[in-house]
């Protein structure tokens, strides 16, 4: 789930543009052989050599005419919303071997326009409603299976699609600084998902740490 209350810029701009979105990945998968569209994204294929990938730690299945997204579990077609951001993410994979460097959102395409907006609804957001402060934060990426980084006073890495990681960092705060917290995203991300929608994944990421530590 999204930000609670506002939906973000992104998140209006995106469905403002869903069905399209949708239906131009869907040409543009059409036209790619698996064998190509498996190594540019790192998705699977099974038995029936429809295709499977894990998205914030579910794994969907997209079928391997149409490309309709379903759970694998349940077999259910889950929202369009979410069916773009996959579905986007395999028409924008280009292969590029992910990087490990962590960059911030202004170093994004494009990313300096909205820098503010997107930390006031991701970073901003993590430290004013976080329970328990930095103590919290760990527990709740501890449990999310995050990966420890070495950077800030605590930071752990996420993986929310197979080339697309992303990173929750925390600064503890004293007498005369905030405690901060920002989204970091490796500097191959363009090359796997557009602006908008890594800002949407680093939204989600947060509602799911916040949602895990209450």
């Amino acid at each position: 789930m999204l930000q609670q209350g506002k939906p973000t810029p992104q998140l209006h701009q995106w469905l403002d543009r869903l069905a399209p979105v949708v239906k131009e990945a869907r040409a543009t998968l059409c036209r790619l052989k698996p064998g190509k569209l498996m190594l540019r994204s790192g998705c699977e294929r099974d038995e029936d050599g429809n295709f499977y990938l894990t998205f914030f730690w579910q794994e969907y299945v997209i079928s391997c005419d149409s490309f309709a997204v379903r759970q694998a579990e349940t077999g259910k077609e889950p929202s369009s919303f979410t069916q773009s951001l996959i579905l986007t993410y395999l028409a924008t994979a280009d292969g590029t071997t992910p990087s490990s460097r962590w960059v911030g959102f202004r170093d994004l395409p494009d990313g300096l326009f909205y820098v503010q907006a997107f930390q006031g609804y991701s970073g901003n957001r993590l430290v004013r409603e976080l329970q328990d402060g930095v103590e919290g934060f760990r527990r709740a990426c501890e449990g999310l299976g995050g990966d420890l980084l070495e950077i800030g006073d605590v930071g752990y890495a996420f993986t929310v699609l197979p080339r697309v990681h992303l990173a929750l960092v925390y600064w503890c705060g004293d007498e005369e600084f905030p405690s901060q917290a920002r989204v970091l995203f490796e500097d191959t991300s363009a090359h796997y998902m557009p602006t908008d929608g890594l800002a949407i994944l680093g939204s989600q990421l947060v509602g799911r740490v916040l949602k895990a530590a209450h």
